[in-house]
């Protein structure tokens, strides 16, 4: 190397990393340049070796460590020095903690001298490689604050153990992180036995939450393909009889939270997902073994619906079968009497897998991305695509051209220049009025946007619907040219009959309807599925026109659910009916009762229009995080059906609205229920069950 490459002061260090554990360094200091400066940072526990030679006079070492901790070196404390006499080498070895170290090289007196600095950090391990030496973390229990414990895996420590006690049932929750790679958990049972996994990809937190009987656990993580990293192990117990607030935002639920039902004993095992990322651990016990993850919140934010297959490489597959391929996959009824169309993987050895809900398959020596990831930039905020797993449907279908999706809400705002917001993709034009008079605040902007924004397009949001005809009818505010509801149903059917298309209404309102209204949907059972909001006035009622979902197949009401968040950043139950019972906080509430018939996201991104300050004729275009009620849920609702009419054209309206009730993520009560409906609505669960019938 070249000489004086080291800094001359604390603040001008040279900063290096550990490649390999160990670096080595060639310099020289002088009367003229008598300080050499270094500096590093250790993420863990390590055993520290320092060796200064090759002198050809006298120079001595220290190793500081940074007061501060912050890595500025505004002061440094000396924690070892060599300093021996004429041209013997220097030497310090130390145990370090995880903080910012400098190391200063420095001739004596007069000397002038070239140096080899040789310096290594090796991570201490405290955890034990196996079970048998795990680390005892001794009893955890609601008394007791979170633990954490720092250690590191790699390729020379492929495994570490912890093991912990609890004396009563409650949660356990771990979380793994601080990775600087890819890393994974495990929890077992006393007997090594797998009960939960999470294993995200690259170096994304890993999370478990799992409810447990009194007794001795055991916590297991490993690097994935041998790749070295320091990581922060943390955990905490709940008893069940505890008031527990959801989970934040960027924390997953594991698989152990969902239901495990084995359909024949020692054949069939079947696992079921939440509405969280949730790892899936295949352990190759059973012939045949199912896996449906049920929507992924936490998407956006790394967490994947993993099918965790690192015990194997894929070489060992002798097949795989997915089910977006031409006749590809299996119809299969995993227990619920709806088939759908599954993935498949066979093994060598027999053995099969059928799954539905997966973003990732990992295995040994790869890794399989499943899900659909469009260049949108905002995409990653969309939560609540990612609740409702439609990245997973888009595998399928982005939307057929055989369908026509109408819209009858407030219109659609133009700029000075009349065009719409550049994020949407207004594809039908005819004579009918589609500008927005009304509002300030252009609702209709927000519902389009949500449905069917331009996407993949490296522009703001995704819409669900990527390619379906689209048509935009002002029906609200009373503004000349703005139709009734029936003149405007009237004219999307016309339309859709003229172009041969299946046709979505949307209607995210709530108000009387006319009997002829009426008449159209009694008329049109077949071709045409109305999407209606409940209402937003936190009553035990469902709104009209939504309420005729109690007398026609071809009406959906939908109510609003909240994601891990409300607009005030109150943590919640994802899933969870939006109800502000206070005034004082909020205006609304989503209404419930007979005739609910899903739930769908509320409070999410989407495309907006303002009016312009100066001209209010115009508006001023942007995003917003907060499109709320169940005007936003309806929209998600009507984009998802589109979804999976287009990929089978030969269903009836009220079938779509059969589809999307028996595949729905289900809460509450089992079964229907007058707060939730049939549950929060899951497109890949719903498109996978349209392809089943039409191969049936």
């Amino acid at each position: 190397m070249s000489s004086d490459l080291a800094g001359n002061s604390l603040d001008k260090a040279r900063s290096f990393t550990f490649t390999n554990n160990s670096e080595i360094f060639t310099d020289r200091v002088s009367l003229k340049d008598q300080n050499d400066y270094y500096q590093f940072t250790l993420e863990g526990r390590s055993s520290f070796q320092l060796d200064l030679t090759r002198l050809s006079a006298n120079a001595n070492v220290q190793l500081i460590r940074d007061v501060n901790g912050n890595g500025l070196v505004d002061k440094g404390e000396v924690i070892a020095a060599s300093k021996r006499t004429g041209k013997k080498a220097e030497s310090i070895t130390k145990i370090l903690e995880a903080g910012t170290y400098h190391i200063r090289v420095y001739s004596q007196g007069k000397a002038k001298t070239k140096y080899d600095l040789s310096v290594s950090a090796t991570p201490i391990d405290n955890a034990g490689n196996t079970l048998d030496t795990a680390w005892d973390i001794g009893e955890i229990s609601a008394n007791t604050e979170a633990i954490s414990y720092t250690d590191w895996v790699g390729k020379s420590d492929s495994y570490d153990y912890y093991k912990f006690n609890i004396n009563t049932a409650g949660d356990v929750t771990l979380s793994l992180k601080d990775l600087a790679a890819d890393a994974d958990m495990r929890l077992l049972n006393w007997q090594g036995e797998i009960l939960a996994g999470s294993a995200n990809i690259t170096n994304t937190d890993e999370f478990i939450t799992s409810s447990l009987t009194a007794g001795t656990y055991y916590v297991e993580i490993y690097p994935y393909n041998g790749n070295q990293t320091f990581y922060n192990l943390r955990l905490s117990f709940t008893p069940p009889d505890s008031t527990v607030m959801s989970q934040s935002s960027d924390e997953l639920e594991s698989v152990d939270d969902a239901d495990s039902t084995s359909i024949t004993p020692a054949t069939v095992v079947s696992y079921q997902g939440t509405l969280r990322a949730d790892t899936f651990v295949y352990t190759s016990t059973s012939t045949q073994t199912v896996f449906s993850g049920k929507g992924n919140i936490d998407f956006g934010s790394g967490g994947r619906d993993i099918l965790d297959l690192s015990a194997f490489v894929s070489t060992q597959v002798q097949a795989f079968n997915y089910a977006h391929t031409a006749n590809g996959g299996v119809v299969y009824d995993p227990g619920d009497s709806v088939a759908r169309v599954f993935d498949a993987i066979a093994f060598s050895d027999g053995k099969q897998i059928f799954f539905e809900g997966i973003d990732t398959i990992k295995f040994a020596d790869t890794v399989i991305d499943l899900s659909v990831i469009p260049n949108d930039p905002l995409f990653n905020q969309q939560w609540n695509l990612h609740m409702m797993d439609v990245q997973k449907a888009w595998r399928f279908t982005t939307g057929s051209d055989q369908i026509l999706l109408g819209i009858e809400d407030t219109g659609i705002a133009t700029d000075i220049n009349g065009y719409l917001h550049p994020d949407l993709r207004f594809t039908e034009s005819i004579s009918y009025n589609y500008f927005d008079e009304y509002s300030s605040d252009s609702h209709g902007t927000l519902v389009q946007g949500t449905i069917a924004a331009a996407s993949n397009n490296n522009i703001g949001i995704a819409g669900i619907n990527w390619n379906s005809a689209l048509m935009h009818v002002d029906v609200v505010g009373g503004n000349p040219g703005d139709y009734s509801l029936a003149d405007a149903t009237q004219i999307l059917i016309n339309w859709a009959d003229s172009q041969n298309k299946r046709l979505v209404i949307n209607l995210s309102l709530a108000g009387g309807y006319s009997t002829a209204f009426e008449q159209l949907i009694a008329n049109n059972q077949d071709d045409v599925l109305f999407v209606i909001a409940a209402g937003n006035g936190n009553q035990s009622t469902i709104s009209s026109p939504a309420d005729l979902a109690k007398k026609y197949q071809n009406v959906i009401s939908v109510g609003a659910c909240w994601g891990t968040q409300d607009y005030y950043g109150n943590p919640k139950t994802p899933g969870t009916r939006v109800d502000y019972p206070s005034a004082g906080i909020q205006w609304y509430g989503s209404n419930y009762g007979e005739g609910l018939t899903l739930m769908a996201p509320a409070e999410f991104t989407s495309t907006s229009a303002t009016r312009n300050t100066s001209n209010s004729f115009y508006s001023n275009f942007d995003y917003i995080n907060y499109f709320s009620g169940t005007s936003a849920a309806t929209a998600n609702v009507t984009g998802i059906a589109s979804l999976v009419w287009s990929v089978n054209q030969g269903l009836t309206a009220t079938q779509i609205r059969s589809i999307l009730s028996e595949t729905a993520y289900d809460l509450g009560d089992p079964g229907y229920d007058i707060v939730h409906g049939y549950g929060v609505v899951n497109t890949d669960a719903a498109v996978r069950r349209a392809l089943a019938i039409a191969r049936t």
